[in-house]
């Protein structure tokens, strides 16, 4: 089945007691059940809901897994994998990641003894300096958030498997439609369905898909035992929002494309991060493991500064100036004091990530207007 077939169809049947083509939004907490201790079917909406169910069906069959488990949000999916670890084991993850997922190794999982090496992916000599016997998981962004680096999946989930390692792959910057780790050997891939797979900025969702059956017992379990399960309502909206997933993204990927060379080309940017120009480091990787390259740019400017990057961010009309990604509608968001607040100033200029990095989620408007948008908002500085 072709991926824009499986995003309308997989998962998704007719309601069987009413004929409904659309999922029904199963509001309830519990369910009736015919004796006492009888767990064939449903039996509470924390550990299951018929939405919900045909959600991580979806989720599954759009990634080419085999089980798919939802969560509250990206971080609550992120942090039930890293309650597969135990004290002492060691996590080595991209240098250049999500602010969230930063913090939550650092400041949450790091006082229980579970410490996270953060390197250059796209260095093999620096991934396999890291690693030890007590090595449990690869965490990997690709591409990354928010420089747009482009990791090879091969190489390193393939080293991953070399040494017996899980590997986590955040695919949120790409969504299925552009790329599925688990073809690659990937153990886990991970997303904040709250971005692409939502797609209209209405929802907070997150998902893992795997291809192991015993792995996903033991998040199910991870899932029902810590609660941070998505109420029937996201399930639903996110179900809704995967059946134009493929056109969503495609019309994306054309405008960024154009957003893309137009801000190369301006004379008050310094670098565009576009894995799409022939230029950038990771262009051949994502050429063979993406099928387009994304609807995300970053940039910085001439003269470096927050205060400069100040004037561009309250100067747009279009793009609105937000947090989250990959929705209908492009944002304009500032990583240095946003998304990647948490992180120590030092620590993200050494991935290049300045005072005035400007981070675009390039929605599905009509890329003419997107791009006056940008031009008056830079004639500011």
């Amino acid at each position: 089945m072709k991926f824009g077939t499986k995003a309308i169809h997989a998962g998704v049947e007719p309601d069987p007691s009413t004929g409904a083509v659309m999922t029904p939004i199963y509001q309830t907490s519990t369910y009736a059940q015919e004796a006492p201790g009888d767990h064939k079917g449903y039996e509470y909406a924390r550990t299951q809901n018929p939405t919900r169910t045909a959600l991580e069906q979806s989720l599954a069959a759009l990634e080419n897994g085999k089980a798919g488990i939802a969560f509250s949000s990206g971080l609550a999916a992120m942090d039930a994998v890293l309650k597969l670890l135990n004290p002492g084991d060691e996590i080595i993850s991209t240098n250049d990641l999500y602010g969230g997922s930063y913090r939550l190794m650092t400041k949450i999982y790091q006082k229980y003894g579970i410490v996270t090496h953060f390197v250059s992916m796209g260095n093999e000599e620096a991934i396999r300096e890291k690693i030890s016997d007590k090595t449990r998981l690869f965490w990997i962004e690709t591409p990354t958030n928010p420089m747009l680096n482009v990791i090879d999946l091969e190489k390193v989930i393939g080293l991953a498997n070399e040494h017996n390692i899980m590997s986590c792959v955040d695919n949120t910057f790409a969504s299925p439609y552009l790329q599925n780790p688990l073809d690659f050997g990937a153990t886990l891939v991970l997303h904040s369905a709250t971005k692409y797979l939502g797609g209209h900025s209405d929802l907070v969702l997150g998902a893992i898909i795997v291809n192991d059956t015993e792995l996903a017992e033991q998040l199910h379990f991870i899932q029902n035992a810590a609660g941070a399960v998505p109420g029937p309502m996201d399930c639903f909206l996110c179900l809704r929002g995967i059946k134009t997933l493929h056109v969503r993204v495609e019309r994306a990927c054309k405008n960024a494309r154009k957003v893309a060379k137009f801000l190369n080309q301006h004379p008050k940017v310094k670098n565009v991060y576009y894995p799409g120009f022939k230029t950038h480091p990771g262009h051949e990787t994502a050429k063979q493991q993406m099928r387009n390259f994304g609807a995300m740019v970053s940039f910085d400017l001439i003269e470096d500064s927050f205060d400069n990057a100040k004037k561009v961010l309250s100067a747009t009309h279009l793009f609105t100036l937000a947090e989250s990604l990959g929705g209908v509608e492009s944002l304009i968001g500032h990583p240095a004091t946003m998304t990647h607040a948490s992180i120590p100033r030092e620590e993200r200029l050494k991935v290049g990530l300045t005072d005035s990095l400007i981070r675009l989620s390039i929605g599905i408007e009509d890329v003419d207007d997107l791009i006056e948008d940008l031009d008056k908002a830079l004639t500011n500085i």
